[in-house]
């Protein structure tokens, strides 16, 4: 019986190595989806080391520098050429307002004694500052004398006859039709020169709290300096008895004696300077740009003048200072008001004086900024747009391997069917020396295995195994057949349109008549048939 317990621990070793053994194909493909995996951690650690991801945020700080370096050239140009412009004006002006009080015998210093001639005096300018207003491409012209119609009303003292020109559609695409009103001044030259007049027109300025008007003044009688010295930009301001936000570049007028008798200038309103410089919004929607007056660290925003889709100054409202700090050399300044909402940007300090100025020590910057959070997404849905392509790419490698290992494996199978199909009485020639080598091999083996067949204890069994199988019936051996094909039971059920109950009733009497335990055991036998040479007919 020593053969028929070899032959037990035969079957046993074999049922158990086929329940854990994984096939040469599924080996392969897992093993290049481990290969394509740390291909792409490895690029990801590289990209991580060199600071890939974090490049981003250079690209926005790089991005935005480059706007700001040229939204402050054009400010600069802008706001150079209508301070030229202003004074250019004021010398004029003076010597024309001067001349024409000559001729009546009078000097400028009689002024406020002759209101009568005030109409009539700037009413001779008009044409002059209407030709300096559509020159400069500004959105207004005015001109303020120190004096006023009716010394004797009530707040005479803080009233100035003079005269104001607003361009209303200021953009400089509409330059050749402008729309002219009259802002301030005469009524009647308003009607001589048939323009109309502005929805908030008053006759006289209103200077008390007019810094556009005093402050030049003051410097012009304290200080001995050329016009080109005096000029003065006034922060952003809304005008009394108007609603939009303007800055003045107001500049004394003075007589050849040295007599400060007004001002005279050119408006920036808040709507050319949005037009001038309204930021390039295909990137951030929420850009603004700001010119301001810069303190310690700190953004007067009540006092600025803004560009942009998005006002930063709407979220000011309680508190009108905003803060600014460097973190790093040139990496983004954090703007914040306390308890409101904070942005990143850049700022460049601007020179609206000259050396030498009355006003050079005023410090001025252009910032450009972003809300902080559209620069966190922004950097966000760029990584994830990284990771979503190292995803495909995954996805695509595991796609790969797939279907390599399928065309590696395919020659495999081809020869594994081929020795199946043949036998080991031919020796079939598959192009892989490997196998050939081993089918050689099998062959050899196959023929001291036949010639050992007879005195083999275990073809004893087999013999028997070949007896028992002519003893079943017609319907058993139908059921077996199917078995050798690998068939299931429910599926043979399916096959022969048995129930399921009549396959195992069929299963209990083939195990009896076999001597064997189960379908795997049965399965064993056939194979080892197979391997021994042994025919039997399905």
């Amino acid at each position: 019986m020593l053969g028929v317990s070899k032959l037990s621990e035969i079957k046993q070793r074999f049922i158990k190595t086929g329940s854990l053994r994984l096939s040469m194909g599924p080996r392969l493909f897992l093993f290049l989806i481990v290969l394509v995996v740390t291909m792409l951690l490895g690029i990801i650690a590289i990209l991580l080391l060199t600071g890939t991801f974090t490049a981003k945020l250079n690209t926005h700080e790089e991005l935005i520098q480059n706007k700001l370096s040229f939204t402050w050239r054009n400010i600069s140009n802008q706001y150079g050429q209508l301070s030229v412009e202003s004074v250019d004006l004021a010398t004029e002006l003076s010597k024309s307002i001067e001349k024409r009080l000559q001729e009546q015998g009078l000097e400028v210093s009689d002024l406020q004694d002759h209101p009568e001639l005030l109409e009539a005096l700037i009413a001779g300018e008009y044409e002059r500052a209407l030709f300096s207003l559509q020159r400069s491409k500004s959105s207004g012209v005015f001109i303020i004398l120190d004096a006023t119609v009716n010394p004797k009303l009530k707040n005479a003292e803080a009233s100035r006859a003079g005269l104001f020109i607003k361009n209303m559609e200021p953009n400089i695409l509409s330059s050749s039709s402008p729309t002219i009103v009259l802002l301030r001044g005469f009524p009647n030259i308003g009607r001589s020169n048939t323009i109309p007049l502005h929805t908030q027109w008053s006759m006289e300025f209103d200077i008390t709290n007019a810094s556009y008007y005093r402050i030049p003044m003051e410097a012009a009688s304290q200080q001995t300096l050329p016009l080109s010295r005096l000029y003065y930009w006034n922060p952003a301001i809304t005008l009394p008895g108007t609603s939009e936000e303007v800055m003045l570049c107001s500049v004394p007028l003075i007589d050849s004696k040295g007599n400060v008798f007004g001002v005279c200038g050119f408006e920036v309103s808040a709507m050319l300077f949005k037009l001038s410089h309204l930021p390039d919004n295909r990137i951030y929607n929420r850009i603004s740009c700001m010119l301001t007056p810069v303190s310690q660290n700190t953004f007067d925003v009540s006092q600025a003048m803004f560009s942009g889709g998005y006002s930063a100054r709407n979220v000011f409202a309680d508190n009108q200072l905003l803060h600014f700090k460097e973190s790093q050399k040139k990496s983004f300044f954090s703007y914040r008001e306390e308890g409101g909402d904070s942005f990143l940007g850049f700022h460049t300090s601007i020179e609206l004086y000259p050396k030498g100025s009355a006003f050079s020590h005023e410090d001025w910057a252009v910032a450009l900024m972003v809300p902080t959070e559209d620069i966190i997404s922004s950097i966000a849905n760029a990584n994830y747009n990284l990771a979503l392509k190292f995803v495909l790419l995954m996805i695509l490698g595991i796609i790969v391997s797939f279907f390599l290992s399928k065309y590696y494996m395919r020659p495999i199978k081809k020869s594994f069917d081929m020795i199946k199909s043949n036998g080991l009485i031919e020796t079939p020639k598959t192009e892989i020396p490997e196998i050939d080598d081993l089918i050689e091999f099998l062959s050899l083996e196959n023929e001291s295995f036949q010639k050992k067949g007879e005195e083999d204890p275990s073809s004893v069994v087999l013999n028997e195994f070949l007896k028992n199988l002519k003893t079943l019936s017609p319907a058993e051996r139908s059921v077996f057949n199917l078995y050798v094909q690998q068939y299931t039971a429910k599926e043979i059920a399916a096959k022969l349109c048995l129930s399921i109950n009549t396959i195992k009733t069929h299963n209990k009497r083939i195990y009896a008549k076999l001597n064997v335990t189960s379908r795997k055991e049965l399965l064993v036998f056939i194979n080892m048939l197979e391997e021994a040479g042994k025919k039997f007919h399905c």
